[in-house]
């Protein structure tokens, strides 16, 4: 039976009413946007992604009243396009927080900004089912239902089918030859909202403020780096005894073994000549004997500074063949800056306004309580600002001339913060591809600040931290954005949104007591940790090989290889199973190939009854996933290389992607076994079988076929 029409049956669909108001002197819209995030520092500066990286973008939206209210998040291209307008979700109630995912697929300084907008549709769902099932205006909800349906089917951008549906609902809504419940039902169907929350009627839409975001390429998140000193590839002793160095064609079976094991980056020391006043001797001793090599971050001599090759590694040809050689098979080459100089540079004779004079006329030395380096002057960046910044820049510019777009700065520190920001914009203008890593360990403000004037990625305290509360604070605080406040950093919040860390598990300079100590064990957890907790990582050559000895006193490697040469048996540890590349090969593996393992954000974590046994998965829902499809990696680990543990895990299921009853699959990564696991596992980790498990989670099948429920 046809509806006769109503009395107002025929009135025009309403139009969206906009306020006719000031401006506000704080910038405020008619819907309050405020507390946008991602924002460094109030929008000082930009915040960090990388391409197809899934980026939370959070606000507070509200108004006055019951009236329903909602939010987008829109993000623009460097060219002010807008790339999407993605409807927010609300987060917890009585909190007025929203969010949504933004992806950017382009390098780039983008932006981003929150509409706030009061939303009619869910207004009037809201009062509607509450007043035509009390009886209460029942005519006139379901007319100004119908009115506000045709309004959002009158939109030229509108699919057609999405038309007729609204079309239709409004039709129902007018019959009132139907219950009053059944024409509710038409204008509250599941389709018709599930319509107008993909293409929202939106009224008094309100912008925040507009937000920086530096979309960097994905090597700025992504990354194994292997650390190596090129002169003591392919270095040999002669029948005297005299070691010879090897060189940059020799140092090409570095890249060999980095590629078998799946590293990304290979990064090389300092490769420029070493001066030989002061040069340090083997084990850092003060005075070098006849034919040691001196460190490399001595630099300078009468065969150059930081833009020469060290002779006895070879030429500029011989370096560009090394970059090629790696390129070819899929490595970057990373190259160290160390900005000093050994009292033998040229700039301390052409320029002595670059250094600093004590007060007897000495160049003062470098020093980083308690170290000291007697071979080397620190640079004075104030006396002569414009010429030691525009000598820096050239020599950065001609290694990127010579294919370097990875730089491993030493000690960033102890130079000035706004140098680093004036340098590293000034490179990215000539090419935004370049990425500069911060060895900062130093305290957390100047490693932060560090961070957001432009380093794509920064050294951590990661090294020191290595009980369960330790990893799990810090962890809390890297993995996390502004608005999330980590355990460890309660007064900053966490610091994902600038700050990307690089985990390593000892470098040449660092060996701590608990590496020292921790036998092959300690360097297979640390490992597997440092490849899983983050996205970036590095290994040092020789960690492979459990290289565990201190010198007495100091927390770093007997024969350190800064101050000698160093040759290593990889066959022979190899040959004997003594040798960690294995591991790190199927780490690698597995960082490739999940992209969980490529995403800083996705961190959960997990209890164990042991506190020695450290428990963290790492989710991507499909939706944010580069393949399209959820990853999950679980990662199990016991902490004491000493003693084996066993114990019960507890398992966060919905931070997996389940539900609490939902047994799963757990593939382990390393030793290919897979078990059944459920929301509490048993698990046995000792240093004599496998002192953790790195599982990918699959959502067990009817037909699945299971091997075990423990492992």
């Amino acid at each position: 039976m046809t509806a006769e029409p109503s009395a107002d049956a025929t009135a025009r669909p309403q139009q969206p009413r906009q306020p006719l108001i000031a401006p506000s002197p704080s910038g405020l819209g008619r819907i309050p946007v405020i507390d946008t995030s991602p924002s460094v520092d109030g929008g000082r500066w930009a915040a960090k992604a990388v391409v197809g990286e899934a980026v939370p973008v959070r606000a507070t939206v509200f108004r006055e009243g019951h009236d329903a209210v909602s939010a987008s998040a829109v993000l623009a291209r460097p060219d002010g396009s807008v790339r999407t307008r993605t409807t927010m979700t609300a987060l917890a109630p009585g909190t007025d927080r929203w969010e949504a995912w933004v992806v950017p697929d382009a390098p780039g300084d983008w932006t981003f900004w929150v509409e706030g907008w009061s939303d009619p549709y869910g207004t009037w769902d809201h009062d509607a089912t509450i007043k035509v099932r009390a009886g209460v205006d029942v005519e006139l909800m379901l007319v100004e239902g119908a009115l506000l349906l045709e309004r959002a089917a009158a939109r030229d951008d509108l699919p057609e089918h999405v038309v007729r549906l609204l079309h239709g609902a409004a039709w129902a809504l007018r019959d009132t030859g139907r219950p009053a419940e059944a024409r509710l039902a038409a204008g509250t169907a599941d389709e018709v909202r599930a319509a107008l929350a993909e293409h929202p009627l939106r009224d008094m839409v309100s912008p925040g403020p507009v937000m920086r975001l530096r979309v960097e390429r994905e090597r700025a998140l992504v990354g194994a780096w292997y650390e190596v000193f090129p002169r003591s590839e392919g270095a040999w002793r002669d029948e005297f005894g005299a070691w010879h160095s090897g060189t940059l064609r020799t140092a090409t079976t570095a890249v060999d073994r980095a590629k078998s094991m799946g590293f990304d980056v290979i990064y090389l020391t300092p490769i420029h000549p070493i001066g030989t006043t002061n040069r340090k001797g083997r084990n850092n001793t003060l005075v070098a004997e006849p034919g040691d090599p001196g460190s490399p971050y001595g630099i300078g001599s009468e065969a150059g500074g930081h833009d020469a090759v060290h002779p006895d590694l070879g030429t500029f040809d011989d370096f560009d063949h090394f970059v090629r050689y790696a390129n070819d098979r899929g490595l970057e080459v990373a190259l160290d800056i160390a900005l000093q100089a050994s009292p033998d540079h040229p700039w301390v004779r052409e320029h002595p306004e670059w250094f600093t004079r004590r007060s007897d006329g000495s160049i003062a030395y470098a020093e980083n309580p308690p170290k000291k380096y007697q071979d080397i002057y620190p640079v004075n960046f104030d006396d002569d600002p414009e010429g030691i910044y525009a000598e820096v820049l050239r020599i950065v510019l001609l290694w990127v001339e010579h294919g370097v777009k990875l730089f491993r700065v030493d000690n960033p520190h102890t130079k000035s913060v706004v140098f680093w920001e004036w340098l590293i914009a000034k490179v990215r203008e000539v090419d935004p591809d370049v990425l500069f890593l911060s060895e900062a360990f130093t305290k957390p403000a100047m490693m932060r600040a560090l961070a957001k004037v432009g380093f794509a990625q920064s050294y951590t305290y990661y090294a020191w931290r290595t009980t369960r509360a330790q990893l799990t604070d810090y962890l809390l605080e890297l993995t996390t954005g502004g608005d999330e406040p980590g355990e460890g950093d309660a007064a900053h919040g966490g610091t994902a949104d600038y700050l990307r860390p690089s985990f390593w598990p000892t470098t040449h300079d660092i060996l701590t007591p608990y590496m020292q100590y921790g036998g092959p064990a300690a360097h297979a957890l640390r490992a597997v940790i440092a490849a899983t907790a983050v996205p970036t990582y590095g290994i040092y050559a020789g960690y492979e090989l459990v290289e565990n000895v201190a010198r007495p006193g100091a927390e770093e490697h007997v024969d350190n290889e800064k101050y000698e040469y160093k040759q290593r048996d990889w066959d022979g540890a190899a040959a004997a199973g003594r040798s960690l590349a294995p591991l790190l090969a199927k780490l690698n593996y597995a960082r490739h190939h999940h992209p969980a393992l490529q995403r800083l954000r996705g961190l959960s974590f997990h209890t164990a009854d042991d506190d020695d046994v450290l428990v963290y998965s790492r989710r991507v829902p499909a939706e944010q996933s580069p393949t399209g499809a959820e990853d999950v990696v679980l990662v199990v680990v016991n902490l004491d290389p000493h003693s084996t543990r066993e114990t019960t895990v507890h398992l966060d299921m919905a931070a997996l992607g389940l539900a609490p009853w939902d047994p799963f699959t757990a593939r382990d990564l390393v030793s290919g076994d897979s078990w059944t696991w459920w929301e509490n596992t048993y698990v046995k980790l000792g240093p004599d079988t496998s002192p953790f498990h790195v599982v990918s989670v699959t959502r067990v099948t009817e037909t699945a076929e299971t091997e075990g429920t423990g492992a």
